[in-house]
């Protein structure tokens, strides 16, 4: 079970656990703690963390969208910036051969890192495939253009090498970015809070218990999916891994096939 899920079996056991927390307290307090008048300001004071919790819940999920949104982005820029570097150095000539067998090698490691067999092995910053873009680099630098056309060429490739190498950092920069685990759980109470006030003044029947039961799983689930969004690799809900795929996938296809000719 991954850590989002178990994470988010928590929020709902203590969600749940207001509610009946609330249901409880109902059953020891006096006849006059339960009139209309406690009702009404019970009411209306939890209305206030209702709101708030909402907004919050709401701008968590936007951003988490946004996040995954930006770095599924990413991982597509990679791969067409992979995808260029090739055509590139395809058409300086053959003393680029070896650069490209490089960068056949690089995409596949790369694709590896972020989408393994397994999701627990993900690696966003891997330093042995980053030595392998370097290596790109030095081969690049090695290359002696002859003439105006070869020396554009090679401008072009090592601008696309530079786009690949700043590209793969900004995905790197994905570890340990995301929601503050203090702050889930600061609207995990005030979720809590929330339910336990629902427990508090809810009829005694299997209908409220079984509503308040399934309104703490959506809750719990939003929470949990907030969390899933924001990792983006190695959990159920993941950046899609077929753009880097397609590209390795090209870069293996030999020349004058229909995948080597897909790309511009």
């Amino acid at each position: 079970m991954s850590n989002t899920l178990i994470i988010g079996l928590f929020v709902f056991i203590a969600i749940l656990a207001g509610a009946v927390t609330g249901a409880k307290i109902r059953t020891h307090l006096p006849k006059h703690h339960l009139t209309d008048e406690t009702k009404s300001l019970v009411n209306v004071s939890t209305a206030v963390i209702a709101t708030v919790s909402a907004l919050v819940l709401g701008l968590l999920i936007s951003n988490a969208n946004t996040s995954f949104t930006r770095l599924g982005g990413e991982v597509t820029a990679l791969s067409a910036h992979i995808l260029r570097l090739d055509h590139v150095l395809r058409r300086y000539g053959a003393d680029a051969d070896p650069a490209r067998d490089t960068l056949l090698e690089y995409a596949k490691q790369k694709a590896a890192d972020l989408f393994p067999d397994d999701p627990a092995d993900v690696r966003l910053g891997n330093p042995l495939t980053y030595e392998g873009l370097q290596r790109i680099e030095d081969m690049l630098l090695a290359l002696k253009p002859t003439g105006t056309r070869d020396q554009w060429w090679l401008a072009q490739a090592t601008t696309l090498a530079a786009k690949i190498g700043d590209t793969r950092w900004l995905i790197a920069q994905h570890i340990g970015q995301g929601t503050p685990k203090a702050f889930i759980a600061l609207l995990v109470f005030w979720l809590a809070l929330l339910f336990a006030s629902f427990g508090l003044f809810s009829p005694p029947n299997l209908t409220s218990a079984v509503t308040l039961t399934f309104c703490a799983m959506a809750v719990a689930g939003a929470v949990a999916m907030i969390l899933e969004l924001e990792q983006g690799f190695g959990g159920h809900v993941r950046i899609s891994p077929e753009p880097m795929r397609q590209a390795v996938k090209t870069l293996e296809a030999p020349p004058g096939s229909q995948s080597a000719r897909a790309v511009p």
